[in-house]
């Protein structure tokens, strides 16, 4: 932030549905704004946003780089994606984040803009730290899709079949297809109500889980020479290096899917992926995913992390050697206090 802006005072409680609809009615020139590197339930629940606001006559635009957008970058409306820097320029007189669980979660440009107007954000992270002027938090939901399909319903907004298509994915790539354990009777629900708008599953899921670039295939093939099992596969992880993805041109989303290869082992109970940072050497990135009962939210906490149950995620500020036998001595230690 820059010296002399201040901050909005966040309201620690959870808004309810009219209220959040009260504050947005209210405002004239709207930014939505996911977290840095959008994943599926990130860029489909902005885009959807933006797209219905606007069919609702209320002035709306989502931000977000729309390069290295990996498998969701095939929705419609990505066209309409501004970049950070031109939304920095921008007048808006509301802010509204979505799937961000902190506010150091979304574009540093963004960041900037938060100082500058009310914010309301909308996520379904247990971790919240509640950054918003107006926040509207659902630990419960299966994704932030889920929350904007009930935000829909509520305001009676028309859906169409860009913005149940934008939906459709982030409820599906947050729920890995109706398949985690957040998905809940009022998932399916929400499921079945965007089929009646012209989603064309078929299409969508051969671009998200039967389509894959060259760049991810070939990052995928390093990553499995890194391969490590321990605790007899109880522990699996793997890694790519920051070299890995400048060699390849590629980005996170680029091997958003990684992570499924030491998942998948036979008995893995905790699956790791451990990624560099092409800026910074000494900061490694980690993907957690773990099987009941264990929480993969308290492993990552331990590096100021956050995420979900079974998925997870931190920052390690070390490079990325040090950053492995950092982590696998706490989980060691943490699996050793589990059932």
């Amino acid at each position: 932030m820059k010296d002399g802006m201040k901050t909005k005072t966040p309201q620690q409680k959870t808004q309810t549905i009219p209220e959040i609809l009260a504050v947005i009615r209210k405002a004239k020139s709207i930014l939505i704004s996911g977290h840095v590197r959008p994943d599926g339930d990130s860029l489909g629940s902005m885009i959807a946003l933006a797209h219905l606001l606007n069919r609702e006559g209320i002035q709306a635009c989502a931000t977000a780089d729309q390069h290295g957008l990996g498998g969701p970058g095939f929705l419609r409306g990505i066209k309409s994606l501004v970049s950070a820097k031109k939304a920095l320029k921008m007048k808006v007189d509301l802010l509204i984040t979505v799937d961000a669980g902190s506010l150091d979660r979304v574009p540093q440009e963004v960041q900037t803009i938060a100082t500058r107007c009310p914010v309301l954000c909308i996520d379904h992270h247990i971790t919240n730290t509640r950054f918003g002027t107006y926040n509207w938090i659902d630990g419960k939901a299966s994704s932030t899709g889920e929350m904007i399909w009930h935000l829909s319903r509520r305001a009676k907004w028309e859906l169409d079949d860009i913005a149940a298509e934008a939906l459709w994915v982030a409820v599906v790539t947050d729920t890995g297809r109706f398949a985690y354990d957040m998905t809940k009777p009022s998932t399916l629900l929400c499921g079945a109500d965007l089929l009646r708008h012209g989603v064309r599953t078929s299409v969508i899921n051969d671009k998200l889980y039967a389509s894959f670039s060259r760049t991810n295939m070939e990052l995928k093939k390093r990553a499995f020479q890194t391969l490590k099992l321990l605790r007899n596969g109880e522990i699996a992880y793997l890694t790519l290096s920051s070299k890995d993805l400048i060699e390849t041109n590629g980005t996170k989303a680029d091997a958003e899917d990684v992570i499924d290869i030491p998942r998948h082992i036979e008995g893995n109970r905790v699956a790791l992926f451990f990624y560099g940072s092409k800026s910074n050497k000494n900061e490694t990135r980690v993907s957690i995913r773990t099987r009941d009962p264990l929480n993969a939210f308290e492993l990552a906490k331990q590096f100021d992390g956050g995420g979900h149950t079974r998925a997870a995620g931190c920052t390690i500020h070390q490079p990325m050697e040090q950053a492995r036998k950092t982590m696998l001595a706490a989980i060691e230690t943490w699996l050793d206090t589990q059932q």
